[in-house]
């Protein structure tokens, strides 16, 4: 990637005695291709330790500590619900505890070969377990209960024990489902439609007259049982589908993210997986899939792709063989979802010809499709007008800070950003809510151009590398694409690139910020480092990729927003409040700190303080974020309530009291407002060829009006336009800084 190609000119000179070393190192050929190749295993695990202690910010040290960090979080995911291993397994685990980090420096596999081969045999003994439960009826009248809290559950001792959790977990899944169904028979027959019985009438609209009779206990009882070994059948088909290298994949990235929670291996799919989540787009046909038993069926259809265009496929259609051009089609009934997209994913201009049993009528069909350039709508930015008190404002939603690593003339969040600027100051906008609501991040370089849409020229963000002074990404255009009130929302989930916009924006008192107490507190830089280019002569196949800790950002005032986040300037409550969510959550994070702030000037804002109070004010007079907040308490005492009874008139009692409890936060879901949001006139275009993207901006634009948090923004927008801003008229002068990295 161009990304680390920059990184490693600029930071890390020691990476080239990387290359050099990695001749002698890793020069060795290895002819064996299999999956999950044990030779290729022990070179993953030494390419992974050198790399991550070569580049790494602040690499541990990988000691008994170390060891025991791993074989903590690398049980948890070999076995989360404790539903397949053994106490006594877990016993012989154990003397490994502390010799893990010597194993990984001898590149020795003994500890997990012993779990993953003792993980097989534990789920091939299960695969029996369910279908001799759910063989017949429960007995609902017996008094037992089930705790779910399985990070407090010891193993099962025995193999007697297992099968009873095994009976009690499934009784209560079924318990659940029956008691449902009972309530939806019961709602029917006294004409009470809730919204989830509508959605089951709407299910059961095509079935025959004869399924609407009521149906006695024992029959929704058997239906339940028969529901719960459908849905077991599909979770024992998607782990069938997973092999020993999936499986060490995931051993892998234990070790990985001990060094630090952003640290992690990427094999080769995933890999892909994540250049198509930061670029928005990847080369194929435009068709989600997803897989029922031993086939792939047709999920959606990518707005604008190729298959969409064509009109041949649809939703539901399974695809049975997969053809390259005119050669000979492969069937694919049974393969892996990863390999069925591997082979439908190809070059532009090529030719992949699909074998499909038709939804509508069962027919068998080959369609022709000719690979393009697919581009995720949902992965870009968009916006929309909405006419509040007489003033017109826009809202732009930004998912992530995407960007296309290998063209830097394709499209980015940057880009798209001052497009939708530059759309909305054109339709007349008075004020803009910029959205980075659950926005995870993504490029480092788009985050200072955003920003620098809203400033003047200046810092933006402060970058540090493990033993190296700080450098300023500054932006050097004195344009300012948009000069007018501005308001930035973000929640508990925004992190990493939204804090440094977040953080830069309240640093120069240019918008202010609502949302969470706190934004979620990653305030640092990883590079996806190519493992392939450490290997010569080797046809192992594919090695993945190891994307990496390598800096630190902190905001212009010097301090850092890891861990600490960025503080809302007006604090609205949501049902995560009172829940613990974050980067301070997690035991291994990298700790906060704080360097020299970078050379800038705030501007002066005539009415910052008066807005965020009134702000505050029509906050706590409001019932709905009373309501909210009051919500978010119930939920985090209910967080704690893992156990349920499994008699049936209990467990209904128990289910009626919270439905009860819930009811009265129900107004939460119900709210909406008399705010109309509409799409801008290039879009509208659009949708009258695009009836999914139509459908998609109605979506939107309806939960826009019931949105409560986007309606307060307009309210502070109001209250920012109704006064100037004033501007410091002192020039910053700072160093242009490279922009490299995702965040």
């Amino acid at each position: 990637m161009n990304t680390f190609s920059n990184y490693m000119k600029r930071n890390y000179k020691v990476i080239l005695v990387v290359v050099a070393l990695s001749a002698s190192l890793f020069a060795f050929t290895i002819h064996s291709k299999k999956s999950g190749d044990p030779e290729k295993d022990k070179l993953l695990l030494e390419l992974l330790t050198f790399v991550i202690e070569k580049g790494h910010y602040d690499p541990k040290e990988i000691d008994d500590t170390f060891s025991k960090g791993i074989y903590k979080d690398y049980l948890e995911a070999l076995d989360p619900s404790k539903r397949f291993l053994l106490q006594a397994d877990v016993d012989e685990f154990a003397k490994y505890e502390t010799q893990i980090d010597d194993e990984i420096k001898a590149k020795d596999l003994t500890f997990f070969d012993l779990t993953y081969n003792r993980l097989m045999q534990r789920i091939e003994e299960s695969k029996q377990y369910y279908k001799d439960i759910l063989g017949q009826p429960f007995d609902y009248a017996k008094e037992e209960s089930f705790n779910t809290d399985y990070e407090k559950q010891p193993f099962a001792k025995n193999i007697d024990e297992l099968k009873e959790r095994w009976r009690k977990q499934i009784k209560l899944s079924t318990l659940s489902s029956l008691t449902d169904k009972l309530k939806f028979q019961e709602d029917k027959k006294n004409g009470v439609i809730s919204e989830k019985a509508k959605k089951e009438l709407e299910k059961q609209a095509n079935k025959d007259k004869k399924d609407d009779a009521p149906k006695t206990f024992e029959q929704l009882e058997k239906e339940s049982r028969e529901s719960a070994i459908k849905q077991l059948d599909d979770y024992y088909s998607f782990i069938k589908d997973l092999d020993r290298e999936d499986y060490f994949s995931s051993f892998i990235n234990t070790i990985a993210e001990r060094f630090d929670p952003h640290t992690s291996y990427l094999a080769a799919t995933d890999k892909e997986k994540f250049d198509v989540s930061m670029s928005g787009k990847f080369f194929g046909i435009g068709a989600r899939l997803q897989k029922k038993n031993d086939y792939t069926e047709i999920s959606e259809l990518i707005s604008g792709g190729p298959a969409w265009r064509e009109k041949e496929l649809e939703p539901g259609d399974i695809i049975l063989k997969v053809g390259q051009g005119d050669q000979e089609p492969i069937d694919i009934v049974g393969m892996k979802l990863d390999e069925v997209v591997k082979k439908i994913k190809g070059p532009k201009d090529t030719e992949v010809r699909l074998t499909v049993k038709k939804a509508t009528d069962g027919t068998t069909k080959v369609i022709k499709i000719i690979r393009d350039e697919v581009e995720i709508e949902e992965t870009y930015a968009k916006s929309s007008t909405v006419l509040k008190d007489g003033k017109l404002y826009g809202v732009i939603y930004l998912p992530k800070f995407y960007i296309d690593f290998e063209n830097k003339d394709s499209r980015d969040a940057a880009k798209d950003i001052a497009l939708e600027v530059d759309r909305l100051k054109k339709q007349g906008v008075q004020g803009i809510a910029l959205d980075l609501r659950d926005n995870g991040g993504g490029s480092l370089r788009t985050v200072v151009d955003i920003a620098g849409l809203f400033i003047d020229q200046g810092p933006v963000v402060q970058v540090k590398s493990a033993g190296k002074t700080k450098e300023v990404l500054s932006d050097t255009d004195s344009k300012i694409q948009w000069d007018g009130p501005l308001v930035i929302m973000i929640n508990n989930f925004s992190a990493s690139a939204s804090e440094i916009l977040a953080a830069a924006i309240q640093d120069y008192k240019r918008g202010i910020i609502i949302g969470s107490k706190q934004s979620y507190g990653k305030g640092t830089v990883q590079n996806v480092v190519d493992l392939n280019q450490f290997v010569r002569n080797s046809s192992i196949g594919d090695m993945g990729a190891l994307k990496t800790t390598t800096q630190k950002f902190y905001r212009i005032d010097g301090g850092s927003t890891q861990l600490k986040g960025v503080a809302s300037d007006v604090v609205m409550p949501d049902r995560y409040s009172y829940i613990p969510i974050g980067e301070r959550d997690t035991d291994n994070a990298m700790p906060w700190d704080k360097i020299d702030a970078a050379q800038y000037n705030a501007l002066k804002p005539n009415n910052f303080e008066a807005v965020i109070a009134n702000s505050k004010k029509r906050l706590a007079e409001s019932p709905q974020f009373n309501l909210i907040d009051e919500n978010a308490k119930w939920l985090s005492k209910r967080k704690d309530d893992n156990v349920y009874s499994l008699n049936i008139n209990k467990f209904k009692k128990q289910q009626e009291v919270n439905e009860l409890e819930s009811k009265k936060f129900k107004a939460i879901t119900e709210y909406k407002d008399n705010l109309v949001f509409n799409s801008l006139p290039y879009e509208i275009s659009l949708m009258e060829k695009d009836t999914l993207l139509k459908e998609k901006r109605v979506r939107w634009h309806e939960s826009l009006s019931k949105d409560a948090y986007v309606e307060e923004a307009l309210n502070i927008l109001g209250d920012l336009q109704s006064k100037s801003v004033v501007k410091s008229q002192t020039p910053v002068k700072t160093k242009k800084g490279k922009l490299v990295g995702s965040l």
